[in-house]
C-alpha cells in the first residue's frame, strides 16, 4: 500500500490516506475508529495494518469513490516521528567530493522533526542563514515495531516502508560547525514523500534508482546499490542498545552529484524546483524562496 497525509483545499489539517494510482481513499471515511495519521497506525497492534488493508481492498472492490490525488494538497509523508536518524557519507563517492572521511562506523546525526516538509511545498531561508544551501537525494526507511538488537539478516522485517528525503543541507555552517544537525534542520531543510510505500512493494531496498532534478538538470543519478552501508546493516547497528521506535525515519544518505562539489557549485537558489526521485516510490518536489 501507499499511504499519504492528504487535505482538500481550504483544509488545515491532513488526514491519513491510501492511494491507489491517481486517486486517494481517506481512512477515516472506511475505518470508524480510523488513525489520524501514519504514525497513529503505527503505534497501535500489529493487526491494525492488516486489518486497514482488508479495508481498503473491500471498498475498491466496491467501487468506493476516490479523490483524485491531483486535487489534494500533501502533508510530510511521515508525521510526529519519534526520532529522524540521519547517516552522512554513506556512498564513497559523495564521502569523496565533500573531502569527508571514510570512518570504521556509521556517522549518525539527528534532524529536528520541525525542518519536516512535504511534496510540492515551498522552503524558504535568508541569505543570514545560508548563502549555500545544497540539495540531497535519499531514501528514508521507516521502522514499523520496535527494534533493538537486531540481527543485519532479522533487520527489514522492522521496515513498515520506504519513502523519499531531501535532505536540504546549509553547506557553509556544515563545515563551520561541529555538528550536522543544524545545519539539515532549519524550517522546511526536510522534505519527504509524496507517500509511504510498505514494505511488500519493495523486492530490494538496495536496488532502487535516485535522481535529483534542479531547475531541469540532472544532477544525482545512482543506485541504492552504492550505499557503503546496507538498509539492513544500518537498522542493525542503529538497534545495538538502544530501541528504534514504531515511526522512526532513518534517512540512509546520498549520493554522489552534490551541488557544493561542482565547479562552479550549484546552489538552490530563489526560485529554484528541485525534485528527488526514488524508482517505485515517487517524486519529491520542492520549491526554493530566499527571502
Amino acid at each position: 500500500m501507499r499511504f499519504a497525509h492528504l487535505r482538500l483545499p481550504g483544509q488545515s489539517t491532513a488526514r491519513l490516506a491510501v492511494v491507489e494510482g491517481d486517486g486517494a481513499l481517506f481512512v477515516d471515511e472506511i475505518m470508524d475508529d480510523a488513525p489520524r495519521d501514519l504514525q497513529d497506525l503505527l503505534e497501535r497492534d500489529d493487526s491494525e495494518a492488516a486489518r486497514l488493508r482488508g479495508l481498503v481492498a473491500q471498498a475498491l472492490s466496491h467501487g468506493v469513490s476516490m479523490t483524485p490525488v491531483d486535487e489534494l494538497r500533501h502533508a510530510s509523508a511521515v508525521l510526529r516521528p519519534p526520532q529522524i536518524i540521519a547517516i552522512g557519507a554513506n556512498y564513497a563517492a559523495h564521502a569523496s567530493e565533500l573531502k569527508l572521511r571514510s570512518e570504521s562506523a556509521a556517522t549518525v546525526f539527528s534532524l529536528w522533526t520541525s525542518s519536516l516538509s512535504s511534496h510540492d511545498a515551498t522552503t524558504t531561508w535568508t541569505n543570514e542563514i545560508s548563502t549555500q544551501v545544497d540539495y540531497e537525494a535519499e531514501l528514508g526507511v521507516i521502522i514499523g515495531r520496535p527494534a533493538r538488537d537486531v540481527s543485519e539478516s532479522d533487520a527489514l522485517d522492522y521496515v513498515f516502508g520506504y519513502t523519499v528525503v531531501n535532505d536540504i543541507t546549509a553547506r557553509d555552517l556544515q563545515f563551520s560547525e561541529a555538528q550536522w544537525s543544524r545545519c539539515k534542520s532549519f524550517d522546511g531543510f526536510t522534505p519527504t514523500g509524496p507517500v509511504v510505500v510498505t514494505a511488500d512493494e519493495v523486492v530490494d531496498p538496495q536496488d532502487l534508482w535516485l535522481t535529483t532534478n534542479l531547475d531541469g538538470q540532472i544532477l544525482q543519478d545512482a543506485s541504492t546499490g552504492d550505499m557503503v552501508r546496507s538498509v539492513a546493516e544500518l537498522i542493525s547497528y542503529l538497534s545495538r542498545g538502544a530501541t528504534l521506535l514504531p515511526g522512526t525515519l532513518i534517512s540512509t544518505g546520498s549520493p554522489g552529484g552534490a551541488g557544493y562539489s561542482r565547479k562552479p557549485p550549484i546552489f538552490l537558489r530563489d526560485g529554484s524546483t528541485v525534485t528527488v526521485s526514488i524508482g517505485g516510490i515517487g517524486h519529491l518536489t520542492t520549491h526554493c524562496r530566499v527571502l
